[in-house]
């Protein structure tokens, strides 16, 4: 990494993690009490859930845009000589094609094929990489990948502690984040117009060092910026004032689920899971396809395995996660996301279904039942995502 980039401040032997007794605060908590936001518990982070209303904030991202702390994700660094080597050996992915700038998505897996975590790697240099953990799994991501680094010159440093993420997701966000540009309060290396999705820069804020990537979690265009702690709330409220006559608002982790599940992106413990290979879950293309990657011998499911698909009903009775999916009177599915879309205005689910289900339920297309307190409720298999947004052009 070269002089003037973002560094977090990497903690030895430190871990927020959900099984510690007490609950850690964002570096942002004192912004979000200001807020007057609602909290909860999330994966040992006491994290604001909403501000208003979990509908505003919903409906504020989707027509301008929301303001999200993102600080309790995992943060781990790779850097050295054989950290491609190590990445392909460890992650289920291919990274020796990687251009530095790019972000790519990837998995960790079990020995057995199963999915440990789903995460972001970013190159940020040459042999310097930014891997992105959910919080909930810092623990075993960190441990496996310092696990596997044995036999390679890599140095892998958990790095969540000294850093910070703020996120701004919606169509207005190129706006706002232009807007800081333009007073001068963020200085990229290079145009944000020239920040395509799923790469990242380095970025001067208020003479601070930081990373600016554009990736996001809730189907629309957005940003996310990783900065040391002492700075994050200056980036939280020059986002949310240069967003203010935009219609941004700072958003909780109510919104950006309902977001994530209509742009149909899976979640970790729901969708995700140690028992779910990545082929069950829509994720075979993530995997690097002659690989010789930690859990490559056990990728494959078998060929009865449940898939996940998603699911439309009517009316306002929202499935939700642990409901069955019924074919003719019989179990042969588990919802395991779902929710009243405030986008679309119906019902959307995320299920696992048995395939020889999904190859009978042809009575007007594919139509199978949700037992939904009791009562069987049609619903219909559509592809992913429930909500796509408007592109120009």
């Amino acid at each position: 990494m070269t002089e003037g980039e973002f560094r977090p401040t990497t903690v030895v032997g430190s871990c927020r993690c959900q099984e510690n007794s007490a609950m850690r605060s964002s570096p942002l908590e004192s912004a979000h009490e200001a807020a007057g936001a609602t909290f909860t518990d999330f994966a040992g982070y006491r994290m604001p859930v909403r501000y208003s209303s979990d509908l505003a904030e919903h409906h504020a991202v989707r027509e301008a845009a929301g303001v999200f702390d993102l600080s309790h994700m995992a943060e781990i660094g790779v850097t050295g000589p054989d950290a491609v080597a190590f990445l392909d050996h460890a992650l289920a992915g291919s990274f020796g094609a990687m251009p530095v700038g790019r972000a790519k998505y990837s998995l960790l897996l079990a020995e057995d094929g199963g999915i440990l975590d789903d995460l972001v790697v970013y190159r940020t240099d040459e042999d310097v990489f930014l891997v992105v953990a959910n919080a909930s799994n810092r623990s075993v991501a960190v441990s496996s990948l310092q696990d596997r680094a044995a036999g390679y010159d890599v140095e892998v440093s958990d790095d969540s502690d000294g850093t910070a993420l703020v996120a701004i997701q919606g169509p207005a966000a190129a706006g706002t984040l232009d807007a800081l540009v333009v007073a001068d309060r963020l200085q990229p290396e290079s145009p944000l117009d020239e920040l395509r999705y799923y790469r990242v820069l380095h970025a001067v804020f208020d003479g601070a060092d930081v990373l600016v990537a554009r990736t996001g979690y809730t189907g629309e265009d957005g940003f996310e910026i990783y900065s040391d702690p002492d700075v994050a709330i200056e980036i939280w409220n020059a986002l949310l004032a240069a967003g203010a006559d935009r219609g941004v608002v700072p958003a909780g982790l109510a919104a950006r689920d309902t977001l994530r599940l209509e742009a149909g992106m899976p979640l970790y413990g729901h969708e995700l899971g140690t028992d779910v290979r990545p082929a069950q879950a829509g994720l075979g293309r993530v995997v690097a396809q002659d690989g010789d990657f930690v859990g490559a011998a056990g990728v494959t499911p078998p060929d009865d395995a449940r898939v996940l698909v998603g699911l439309v009903t009517s009316g306002r009775r929202a499935p939700r996660a642990g409901y069955d999916v019924l074919l003719d009177g019989a179990v042969v599915g588990t919802v395991t996301s779902g929710a009243l879309s405030p986008t679309l205005g119906h019902p959307v689910a995320m299920a696992f279904v048995d395939p020889a289900a999904l190859a009978a339920a042809t009575d007007g297309g594919q139509v199978l039942h949700i037992d939904v307190r009791g009562t069987a409720v049609p619903s219909t298999v559509t592809p992913f995502p429930f909500y796509r947004r408007a592109t120009k052009g």
